[in-house]
């Protein structure tokens, strides 16, 4: 270790992309400004780029490859996704390639962005970099969960964001056993428990009350939903954890959440395993990026707040298309 403090695997240069061919870009086509943006992309790339596939709607992208099976999800996959658009999008794209990761960066045209790195009005420096495979690569941890139920067999999904058991909205108080590598922790009495990587620190967990974590850090956070005694409050636990939430009363349907995307039906008596994937995902970020930046636009820390994006119309700089981060 160095006098600073760091060890010589902290002190590596960030992995990198590899010089992409094929390029997907996935657009948020409900929003006006990502339409008119797409267009100006689009030559852009098809320039740069030998083979450019666009995509409008990023549900029906989910649909198609879950429909797949796993020998066909495996082919003929980009170098590269371009998502245009939030968080969501994000989120979308990466539920898409679950089980073949493709290196993934998101240009933000969303109202949060923690996942969308880049800034919409920095997008050809973000990009030109990628495309040469200079990209700096962060691997972000997800989550496995498998649902094991009275009702049918096995479920297994994957989260980049969180694994969430919460009440349905009009029902009574949830009870929960959360149990960590085969020992009882404890029983909530609440809305719901958020199980969540570093990079969900900053979704769901965050609202709740949870820590915000590092994204590049390895660890699992355990944040209540308005639980009833006040003494409840966020765990951070080791990645290496093996998790077991248990729903032990409940008025009525209680549901578990992917990513806020995925959603299964839990009763009482049901399971649901979760601990660290194997494979994290590589969302790409860009060498412009400050970390810290997020945190203080979209919290608005140091009275500093993100402008909302704007549409881009009779525009001629880049700034115009909703440069925030």
């Amino acid at each position: 270790m160095d006098v600073r403090g760091r060890s010589a695997e902290e002190r590596k240069p960030p992995a990198r992309a590899r010089a992409m061919q094929h390029v997907l870009v996935v657009a948020d086509q409900d929003k006006e400004v990502v339409r008119q943006f797409e267009e100006r992309l689009r030559p852009w790339l098809e320039a740069r780029v030998e083979r450019v596939d666009f995509r409008g709607d990023t549900r029906e992208l989910v649909r198609e490859r879950l429909a797949l099976s796993p020998e066909q999800a495996g082919r003929d996959l980009p170098g590269l996704v371009v998502v245009l658009g939030g968080d969501g999008a994000i989120l979308g794209v990466v539920r898409a390639y679950a089980d073949h990761p493709v290196p993934t960066i998101g240009i933000n045209f969303g109202r949060v962005g923690f996942l969308a790195s880049v800034p919409s009005g920095h997008w050809r420096e973000a990009l030109e970099p990628t495309l040469r495979g200079q990209a700096p690569v962060e691997p972000r941890m997800r989550l496995e969960a498998r649902l094991d139920g009275a009702g049918g067999a096995p479920v297994g999904a994957v989260a980049l964001n969180d694994v969430v058991v919460a009440r349905g909205a009009t029902q009574g108080m949830l009870t929960v056993g959360l149990y960590v590598d085969g020992d009882w922790v404890t029983d909530y009495r609440a809305d719901g428990l958020i199980l969540a990587t570093p990079s969900g620190s900053t979704a769901h967990s965050l609202s709740a009350g949870g820590p915000i974590l590092f994204p590049a850090m390895d660890a699992i956070v355990v944040t209540p939903i308005c639980p009833q005694g006040l003494s409840y409050r966020p765990i951070v636990l080791r990645d290496s954890s093996r998790l077991e939430v248990v729903v032990q009363s409940s008025a009525g349907i209680t549901t578990l959440a992917i990513d806020g995307q995925g959603f299964f039906p839990m009763h009482e008596g049901d399971r649901v395993r979760i601990q660290r994937h194997p494979v994290p995902y590589p969302l790409l970020s860009w060498e412009g990026l400050d970390p810290y930046r997020r945190l203080r636009e979209r919290l608005g820390w140091s009275g500093v707040l993100a402008p909302a994006p704007a549409p881009p119309r009779g525009a001629h700089s880049d700034a115009g298309h909703g440069g925030v981060l």
